[in-house]
């Protein structure tokens, strides 16, 4: 051996632009370089910027590997630094060259500290020699992963283990479970925040039991979307329900939920539920007319499969087949997050029920994008969607064990800013 380390800088070109702006993905592919070359990962640290761009390091115990991305360049620096005879950073470096699919590069490799220069002294390090036992012992290293729900001019940060649960690509898009630090396991769909098992219930309890108890009576009901089952299981705790079709287009969220998600898959087996994996909106399309008592609109942002479901010959559908006494609740997007599909879809169900007959519920829940998040009603005969039997909801709640709706938030979530106000006006 004639140096203390090989150091590794490398210039990865005309890579794939997407794997460069995956945090999950680049930690997972440098802790793989790490281990292929032959190190002893101790821990790993990578942030997500906002556009986009990764950086990140994984420290082990010869030393380190790090990268920064550029994915509007497809480009990528990595510096891979090992010391000791065993360890191998072109293994390393070949592993990384395949994940990025980079199609071409520059490397230069420098040995440093040489150790033709040097003279080594005798030192005591008996102190340390403890630490470094015990650190063997870890068969586990700590990991440190940003995943980031962005836009052009806002994001949401979620620190993660990086630990990746399931990650699957369906014909629609890209689906993960991932366990973050403080919010539990997370569903992400196209690098998009679904929900988290900590905060999940501010979600599935508003779209289902404001409306449930405004109703009165609802028997049988249609969920379009809703792949993580939150919003089945808080449909199926009322007793007045006869049956449940759930209309979901990606049975890889259905499946993800039911391997990792236990919290939120709880009722896939309840007798009264009729799943279907297939395109809602022409469910929707060959239902018949007046065949359900509410519609509930369990969608994601306006992009994708879930493109369709903000338009208004699908709220036209709806309302066709809804009941007389029938409610429509939709996923209603962010008024600060996303205002202009806000505003549009407000517009759009105005168009088809009329405005009078249409609302808007706010509610707070921490992992989307801004912190608040709508929900739009519309009904058919123009009932009033905020007046229920306080008494009946708050035992109900009690004997449910909600975690966020009650009688008060029922009256509040209909209480608008004045800025909100002036967009739905």
């Amino acid at each position: 051996m004639e140096s203390l380390g090989r150091h590794i800088l490398v210039e990865f070109a005309c890579c794939n632009p997407d794997v460069m702006n995956d945090v999950t993905g680049i930690e997972q592919a440098m802790v793989k370089a790490a281990e292929d070359a032959g190190a002893t990962v101790i821990n790993s640290n990578f942030h997500h910027f906002s556009p986009y761009g990764v950086s990140g390091v994984v420290v082990i115990q010869e030393s380190h590997l790090a990268i920064h991305t550029w994915p509007e360049y497809q480009y990528a620096a990595v510096d891979l630094f090992t010391c000791g005879e065993e360890v191998n950073p072109w293994h390393a470096f070949d592993q990384l060259k395949e994940v990025f699919q980079s199609k071409s590069y520059n490397a230069m490799e420098l040995h440093r500290g040489s150790l033709n220069l040097m003279e080594r002294i005798e030192y005591n390090a008996e102190n340390f020699r403890k630490i470094a036992e015990d650190r063997e012992k870890i068969n586990k290293f700590k990991r440190s992963t940003w995943f980031t729900d962005k836009d052009e001019n806002i994001a949401l940060s979620l620190r993660t283990s990086g630990e990746v649960l399931y990650d699957e690509h369906s014909d629609y898009q890209r689906v993960r479970v991932m366990e973050s630090n403080g919010f539990g396991k997370m569903l992400a769909i196209d690098n998009m925040v679904m929900c988290t098992e900590r905060d999940e219930y501010h979600y599935h309890e508003m779209i289902s039991h404001p409306a449930m108890f405004a109703h009165g009576n609802p028997e049988r009901v249609l969920v379009i979307g809703g792949g993580d089952g939150g919003t089945i299981r808080e449909v199926l705790k009322h007793d007045s329900i006869k049956e449940v079709v759930m209309v979901e287009i990606d049975g890889k969220v259905v499946e993800a939920s039911k391997l990792h998600l236990p919290q939120l898959s709880a009722e896939f087996d309840n007798p009264k539920l009729d799943l279907k994996i297939a395109d809602g909106i022409q469910y929707v399309k060959d239902a018949a007319n007046e065949s359900f008592d509410m519609i509930l609109v369990d969608g994601s942002d306006p992009v994708g499969p879930a493109e369709g479901l903000f338009n208004a010959p699908f709220y036209q559908e709806c309302k066709r087949v809804l009941k007389q006494d029938g409610i429509l609740v939709t996923q209603g997007e962010s008024p600060i997050f996303n205002k202009d599909v806000f505003v549009d879809l407000n517009k759009c169900l105005k168009s088809v029920f009329d405005a009078d007959k249409v609302d808007v519920m706010l509610f707070q829940i921490p992992t989307y994008p801004s912190g608040i998040w709508s929900f739009q009603l519309a009904t058919k005969n123009g009932n009033d969607l905020k007046k229920i039997d306080a008494d009946k909801v708050d035992n109900f709640v009690e004997a449910n064990d909600l975690q966020y709706y009650n009688s008060g938030i029922h009256t509040a979530t209909y209480c608008l800013p004045n800025y909100v106000k002036k967009l739905v006006k």
